[in-house]
């Protein structure tokens, strides 16, 4: 494999993993959030992820990012008629994001970007180790 595949397929990871990391924090960031429906509450974001095989981009592989889909799991709901964003019926909506949840998606896409950001070293110190051998 040669080291521009290497490079390009490490680099593709990143770029996904920094899309992960960015929709957890946005996640964790409207957590608290509240709203006078299910329609209008927050709804938890997930990259969707696909395998770019190396005929389909110049050659090199990898993983791009299709989309960010909402999550349709179900929102929380208070009665808290002296909320501002109360219903007619004092009902207020949460968010569906899941803290501890979103924590662990982090704490996953932050060991991934790392594992990727260590083959992109490996990498260029393989070729600064080849450099040194062809100078003698």
């Amino acid at each position: 494999m040669s080291m521009d595949k290497i490079f390009g397929i490490a680099g593709s990871a990143l770029n996904a993993q920094m899309v992960r990391l960015n929709a957890s924090a946005s996640n964790i960031a409207n957590a608290g959030s509240t709203a006078s429906s299910e329609v209008e509450a927050y709804k938890a974001k997930r990259p969707i992820f696909e395998t770019v095989l190396s005929e389909q981009q110049n050659n090199l592989g990898g993983v791009k990012v299709v989309s960010l889909v909402d999550d349709q799991s179900v929102h929380g709901q208070i009665h808290d008629p002296g909320n501002p964003n109360a219903d007619e019926n004092g009902i207020v909506y949460l968010s569906n994001v899941n803290e501890v949840g979103e924590m662990v998606e982090m704490m996953a896409a932050a060991r991934s970007y790392q594992n990727n950001v260590e083959v992109i070293n490996t990498a260029r110190q393989l070729m600064l180790r080849t450099l040194e051998i062809t100078k003698i």
